[in-house]
């Protein structure tokens, strides 16, 4: 069995950390690489997620709208 190398970490006192070795950040995502999908199959996936997440997203929106009448209705009859 190896033994592992302990990593000694320093404490220099800075506040920040140092960003200067960090690539330029968000220019590197939206970089000038080809997008190999098609407008169709983007479109065909932002239905089918939009699909899934209906459903569940109605039945939340459900639950909220009678949690919110159910209470409305204790602390009307509470008066």
């Amino acid at each position: 069995m190896a033994k592992k190398e302990k990593i000694t970490y320093v404490d220099d006192g800075r506040s920040l950390a140092d960003m200067s070795g960090v690539d330029a950040g968000a220019g590197k995502f939206f970089g000038s690489t080809p997008s190999y999908s098609t407008g169709r199959e983007k479109w065909r996936t932002f239905w089918g997620a939009f699909r899934m997440m209906l459903l569940p997203t109605l039945a939340v929106c459900g639950g909220m709208v009678v949690l919110f009448a159910l209470m409305y209705l204790i602390f009307w009859l509470a008066q």
